[in-house]
């Protein structure tokens, strides 16, 4: 990807502030900018045409990425759905949200963005898959089921700045032919290293790409009809994923596969068409972004900072580090990562464990491919490290010259210092957001986060309640 020259429009800066004189041409009612956040569900940031992936056909995402900012190294906070919807839109980390695990729903005094939105005087939505409880739910003015309900959204909405979080349900499993009219052929799949290249998992990866092409036609018929009624130039839209692909050693892990995002932002008028930001950036971020840029201010305890210097000047340096973690999903895990420009460390609690993938990854024609190499005894050295036992309980991965994380360097002396440089780095991070130890086994909703079994009298906890000093409930 090219960088291309920026400037900044000081119209726009000055208009987006509350209070301040419409900029020329820009109608009273829209200085503040409306936000239609597009979110993919279970999609890698490679699975694009604008991030290199060669044959996957995604044009109105590409067009997006032509139109305005590609941040090419983005991050989640965690690997699952929910955790991660309700983290972006709390400017939380998952573990201080008390939502940490899949289908943990929102806790009842949680303020959600719309909530904070609705100050400044936004008209609030959401669509398709919500996934974070009722208490999340009623915190929007608006619900669509389906694309098609977007121009009601608008009309409701009128002259109001709006915000609208769109969580599609492509490219989720399970998957059926005829997504799409022209569907890709196995022949398109890009097959990773840890993954069986079979015709089993051809097959399926041109099901999921599939998907990924349902929602870029649905995201062309939603920009198409806001561009209609002229609000493209006032609607800041922003393209992110939840985790990475539902396949395995990507969705519910910690490695790049698992957390890197796609992330594109588009604000015609305020961001520059065609720019990059190399830097690492965090969907941490997002929502103290929405709230400076609604004239409104960040509160205290979300743990982001707002990403509109990079918006103004791509160029700006990036995050020194982000961090990423694993909870309940299906299986219990309890991983945490540190991720620089170039080094990756992941701690695993529970290394008597084999990598806990997600329900719909264990049960898809690819792990089955790869169960059938291993009943064989034919596993290569990058598809066997799923099935190890026991984990390290350190991993360290040069990510410049080991881009798809295969080769621990944990153990080797060489590394020591960087192991303890990153790992002190981590357990800052640790302390400082509330992070829970990975002892700690009772959920919110009484339940053992290991056997999803309720606490009674019989059963007694597994470990003592939360420590003092911890402050995460």
């Amino acid at each position: 990807m090219r960088r291309l020259a920026f400037a900044i429009v000081s119209t726009w800066m000055i208009a987006a502030l509350p209070g301040a004189p419409a900029a020329a041409g820009v109608p009273e009612q829209h200085r503040l900018p409306s936000i239609l956040v597009f979110l993919a569900d279970d999609v890698s940031r490679k699975d694009f045409g604008c991030y290199g992936h060669p044959t996957i056909r995604t044009p109105n995402i590409d067009a997006l990425a032509a139109g305005g900012l590609t941040f090419a190294n983005a991050f989640l906070t965690t690997s699952s759905c929910s955790p991660t919807r309700i983290s972006v839109l709390t400017g939380k980390y998952p573990h201080a949200t008390g939502a940490e695990d899949l289908h943990m729903p929102l806790p009842e005094h949680q303020p959600f963005l719309p909530t904070l939105l609705k100050r400044a005087g936004y008209h609030t939505g959401h669509m398709l898959k919500t996934h974070y409880g009722p208490a999340g739910d009623a915190q929007f003015d608006w619900y669509g089921r389906q694309v098609d309900h977007f121009p009601a959204f608008l009309d409701e909405a009128g002259d109001q700045p709006f915000f609208l979080w769109v969580g599609f349900r492509d490219a989720h499993r399970p998957y059926q032919p005829g997504a799409i009219d022209n569907p890709h052929t196995p022949a398109d799949a890009v097959v990773p290293p840890y993954l069986a290249d079979t015709p089993e998992t051809r097959a399926d990866l041109a099901l999921y790409y599939d998907e990924i092409a349902r929602m870029d036609g649905d995201i062309g018929t939603m920009l198409a009809e806001l561009d209609r009624r002229g609000r493209t130039n006032d609607t800041l839209v922003v393209f992110f994923s939840d985790n990475g692909m539902p396949f395995p050693r990507a969705k519910g892990t910690l490695y790049d596969s698992g957390i890197g995002t796609p992330l594109i932002v588009s604000w015609p008028g305020r961001i520059a068409p065609g720019t990059v930001h190399d830097g690492l950036a965090s969907v941490i971020d997002l929502a103290p972004t929405f709230l400076e840029l609604a004239g409104l201010p960040v509160p205290a305890d979300m743990q982001g900072r707002s990403l509109t210097p990079v918006l103004d000047d791509p160029s700006r340096p990036g995050l020194d580090a982000v961090f990423s973690e694993r909870n309940w999903h299906n299986c219990d895990q309890h991983m945490r990562s540190i991720r620089t420009d170039r080094y990756k460390l992941i701690r695993n609690a529970y290394t008597d464990l084999p990598y806990g993938n997600p329900s719909d990854v264990s049960s898809c024609p690819s792990w089955d491919a790869l169960q059938a190499l291993k009943s064989r005894g034919t596993l290569t050295p990058a598809q066997a490290q799923q099935f190890q036992v026991p984990r390290p309980e350190i991993e360290l991965f040069d990510l410049q010259s080991d881009p798809d994380e295969l080769e621990n360097l944990a153990g080797r002396p060489e590394y020591a210092h960087l192991v303890a440089e990153l790992s002190g780095r981590l357990d800052d991070w640790i302390a400082s957001t509330g992070d829970f130890p990975s002892t700690y086994r009772r959920r919110l909703d009484n339940t053992n986060r290991v056997t999803g079994e309720k606490f009674t009298t019989e059963i007694a906890p597994m470990t003592d309640p939360l420590p003092p000093g911890f402050g995460r409930r």
